[in-house]
């Protein structure tokens, strides 16, 4: 029987005696590949809950809006659903459901290389074709996109300001096992900076979602060549902006993103501004971003709470405290936002009308 493999904490460590510090978005892409593979995070027993576990009014909102969109752009094509980072296959599900009562029973597509999320994706969506990239995803036909909290958990390079330059920020590991520290390194930053970095104080971190932006150019141009529509649900922010937004959960709660990588989520907040960016690159129209809350509201989830706390009159104050919990600017109404691209010969989608 061969040995248990090394902790990654322990192989990162190896990697930096042998070859030199390592940047922080190489430490978020080794720390969440190992993490996603080998666990299911999601749930009350997992490390954070995603808007659908919460409720099922949130995968049916999302699903009767893509419809929608195909269904006023001309029922176009043989549509196929795709969905990039689809946890549990809740959303999919949910949204699919939706999709059938507008008479669309598209194929579908999931983006996902969690071993543990395929097969559970697996039992709940058993005809689902699983990719690895979006890549081999079909190459003719409209696509109807899905991704929900998932660029959130793409590695980032971080700068950060010293004195009047700007610099990678990487790891070295601490005397404690398991844990790293964030410095500075030797290399310096000196293109593809916004303008804001030029004023940036001393200190300053300044995050560049390189893996995202890559992702999200080559999704919007298979849009563009094929039609459909993408919508994209995620906490953010509209950039450039200044800050370390790089966070850690474990058993729900915030923990050290720089201890025991691959035993807890690591994310950081969505740029929307690039997001879009990249969409109108490729030749595609953008819609929003606006709050979680407003885009659900509009879409009519209070329709829906109230249609489903009428036929489960047990199950009301649940269902109420869920859209609430999804809508409210003190839970996810506002941190969480919401984008679509579209392409240009497809109709405008519901729920961005500011």
């Amino acid at each position: 029987m061969s040995p248990d493999p090394l902790p990654l904490a322990d192989r990162l460590a190896r990697q930096i005696a042998s070859g030199g510090p390592i940047s922080v978005a190489h430490y978020i892409a080794e720390a969440n590949q190992h993490y996603y593979a080998t666990r299911d995070p999601l749930g009350a027993e997992g490390d954070f809950t995603t808007a659908p576990e919460i409720s099922q009014m949130f995968g049916e909102l999302v699903g009767l809006a893509l419809a929608d969109i195909w269904m006023r752009s001309g029922r176009s094509g043989q549509a196929a659903y795709v969905e990039l980072g689809p946890g549990r296959g809740t959303l999919a599900s949910d949204a699919l459901r939706a999709m059938q009562r507008a008479a669309l029973a598209p194929p579908v597509h999931l983006v996902e290389t969690s071993p543990a999320l395929r097969g559970r994706q697996q039992a709940l969506l058993p005809t689902a074709i699983h990719h690895d990239t979006i890549a081999s995803l079909p190459e003719q036909g409209p696509l109807l996109v899905v991704a929900n909290e998932f660029f959130d958990a793409l590695p980032v390079r971080q700068c950060i300001r010293v004195g009047d330059e700007w610099r990678e920020r990487v790891l070295l590991p601490r005397e404690e096992p398991g844990r790293f520290i964030a410095v500075a390194g030797y290399r310096r930053i000196e293109s593809g900076l916004p303008p804001i970095a030029a004023d940036a104080p001393d200190g300053a971190i300044l995050e560049s979602p390189i893996a995202a932006a890559e992702i999200a150019y080559a999704l919007a141009q298979k849009i563009a060549r094929q039609g459909g529509a993408a919508i994209i649900v995620d906490y953010g922010y509209e950039g450039p902006a200044l800050g370390d937004t790089l966070q850690a959960v474990k058993a729900h709660q915030f923990a050290d993103p720089f201890a025991d990588p691959g035993e807890v989520d690591l994310t950081t907040h969505v740029d929307f501004t690039m997001l879009g960016n990249m969409a109108r690159q490729a030749g595609l129209r953008v819609h929003g971003p606006v709050g979680q809350g407003s885009f659900l509201r509009q879409l009519g989830i209070d329709a829906r709470a109230a249609q489903l706390a009428a036929g489960a009159p047990a199950r009301a104050q649940d269902v109420q405290a869920a859209a609430r919990r999804l809508t409210d600017a003190d839970a996810m109404g506002t941190l969480f936002k919401a984008m679509a691209w579209t392409h240009p010969d497809w109709a405008d989608p519901a729920g961005f009308d500011a």
